[in-house]
């Protein structure tokens, strides 16, 4: 009997203790995980009688040093609402409200809000600061409410806004994510708005049977993305300066690690100031470098070159015979001077920028073949994590006229978005590899659980020798042709290609006088960190890409060698290969 009332005794005290540990961990996700959301939803339902606080996971830009810096955030302060029932002087309210919101609503607009005496809340005056609402809280003007709010801030203002996104209301009455990463990730930022257990008793014991982590716990939380706001800021301020100087249409730029995908820039000009978004035209919202697609020009031709290495038509040290401008199916195709070169090997193809030379190897490579490798290179999307990615044009690549594989290994009559064009170059420095783009690293949930996402997805396309030696080719750009040799840093090689391409009409046609620019490299050039990619459409007044964008990719690339601390890879230390 004594060891059987012993036993229970045991047994009793162990329920104790496992009731113990479990009110333990509720206080404390409720006090610790949860307690400002709690307290501010508590202030809120005391105010306006039970509707809650807007409520939303943050995004993160990540410093090089692991730190983490806002892009996305709650702001907190006050609204103004009036009940026209209990307004008992609408000019004296208008002018408190004034004194510290003057631009919140007009005279009149209030007035004819306070003659609407069927309603009992209208909304007057949103976002007023902690010390404002604070102000006029204080005054204790009868029909007037100032309640507590929350809305979405954006630190960096136009700082990577049409990457991180918008949140706004839709169709309904739910503010959500939009656009950007705002909208790929709103299941994650989002935040199921739960009412407030008025008994706090009855929240601490409400759900035991999950212990430590919520459903919503398990999948709300915060976006920590692969964005470098220095890097970041000096390509804005860069893209800005060229869109400016010329006068393009547009202007963009991508800064991406070709062996993860992890995007540290990715910049459009013109942008938009994510606080104020009042009188932006809706066409910024997106992002052009995911959803708009371009015919890019000659930094197609790596593409072309590496294709016929690969597929053995070529070698680096063949030659074929250029004549200047050929005919083929009735359409004249030319070098970009119209100057024949005699007997050519591929090298000079890349480095003079050769139109009939990338047009012989897709030749030699044949329909099929040349087929293959641009579908690989291009016929899907790359599943970056931003909505509404566009599809390449490739159709050309479809017919049988030989034309249209001559016009596209040179990189006209195929158009592509600028993020599949990175993704297919990178593959030149990534051994022959394609990887997947993306701007997000991981989500720190609710729970305080870190989830590293996983970005492994790589398709092969060229095999790591043919897109070496077509690496070698485009270092010889940069350390012969470009700015005549000057652009050359004796300590570090550095691959690139130019791109001009004459903008369609509308017509079928091709303007004589207007260009898209583009401008690719990577560096070390043969064990890359970095691969950058810019562009800018309609530049007046000027060419080609070497004089656009030539000096914005090469203070770029000294600018990322002093941040990163790369370390030199030829000169005194080691030497180039042969």
């Amino acid at each position: 009997m004594r060891a059987q009332f012993r036993s229970r005794i045991r047994l009793i005290l162990s329920l104790i203790v496992c009731a113990a540990v479990v009110i333990l961990v509720r206080l404390y996700f409720i006090q610790i995980v949860h307690g400002e959301e709690y307290a501010q939803k508590a202030d809120r339902q005391f105010s306006s009688g039970g509707s809650g606080l807007f409520d939303r996971g943050s995004i993160y830009l990540t410093r090089k040093d692991s730190t983490l810096i806002s892009a996305a955030t709650l702001a907190t302060g006050f609204l103004v609402a009036i009940n026209p029932q209990t307004l008992t002087d609408p000019e004296a309210a208008y002018a408190a409200i004034a004194a510290v919101a003057p631009s919140a609503i007009s005279h009149d607009a209030f007035l004819a809000a306070a003659a609407k005496k069927s309603r009992v809340y209208i909304e007057v005056a949103r976002h007023l600061s902690d010390e404002k609402g604070k102000e006029l809280s204080g005054r204790a003007i009868p029909g007037v409410q100032v309640l507590r709010e929350r809305w979405r801030y954006y630190p960096g203002a136009s700082l990577a806004a049409q990457s991180i996104g918008t949140v706004s209301y839709g169709s309904g009455d739910t503010l959500a994510g939009r656009t950007g990463l705002e909208a790929s990730y709103d299941s994650q930022l989002s935040r199921s708005g739960d009412a407030l257990y008025k008994n706090f008793f009855a929240e601490l014991f409400s759900n035991v049977g999950n212990l430590l982590v919520s459903a919503k716990d398990a999948r709300e939380g915060d976006i920590v993305t692969t964005i470098e706001p220095e890097v970041q800021t000096r390509l804005e301020n860069d893209i800005a300066k060229v869109n400016a100087r010329y006068s393009s249409r547009e202007s963009g730029g991508i800064i991406m690690d070709p062996a993860t995908g992890e995007i540290l820039a990715l910049v459009t000009y013109p942008t938009y100031d994510a606080n104020n978004r009042q009188t932006v035209d809706p066409v910024l919202l997106g992002n052009p470098l995911v959803e708009h697609v371009h015919e890019f020009g000659s930094i197609m031709k790596p593409l072309t070159m590496t294709a016929g290495l690969d597929a053995g038509v070529i070698t680096p040290e063949t030659t074929y015979t250029d004549t200047g401008c050929i005919t083929v199916n009735t359409a004249k195709i030319c070098n970009w001077d119209l100057k024949a070169r005699g007997v050519i090997p591929m090298k000079q193809i890349i480095v003079q920028s050769l139109n009939l030379g990338a047009a012989w190897i897709a030749t030699e490579l044949g329909q099929e073949k040349f087929r293959t490798y641009f579908t690989t290179l291009f016929g899907t999307k790359t599943g970056i994590d931003l909505p509404s990615e566009g599809r390449s044009l490739i159709g050309n690549l479809s017919k049988p006229q030989q034309i249209g594989y001559d016009t596209a290994a040179y990189g006209q009559g195929i158009a592509i978005t600028p993020v599949q064009m990175i993704r297919a170059l990178g593959a030149l420095a990534n051994g022959g590899v394609m990887v997947q783009p993306h701007l997000v690293s991981a989500i720190r949930l609710k729970s305080g659980i870190e989830r590293t996402l996983d970005w492994n997805q790589k398709t092969p396309v060229f095999s790591a020798s043919a897109a070496r030696a077509t690496a070698e080719m485009m270092t010889a750009v940069v350390d012969e042709k470009l700015e005549n040799g000057k652009a050359k840093i004796p300590t570090m090689s550095v691959a690139a290609k130019t791109g001009t391409a004459q903008l369609t009409d509308g017509r079928g046609g091709y303007h004589s006088d207007r260009y898209f620019h583009s401008f690719v490299g990577f560096f070390p050039a043969y064990n890359p960190r970095f691969i950058i990619l810019l562009y800018t459409n309609d530049p007046q007044n000027v060419t080609y890409a070497s004089d656009t964008l030539g000096t914005t990719f090469l203070d770029l690339v000294h600018f990322l060698i002093d941040y990163y601390a790369v370390p030199p890879d030829r000169g005194f230390a080691t030497t180039t290969p042969a």
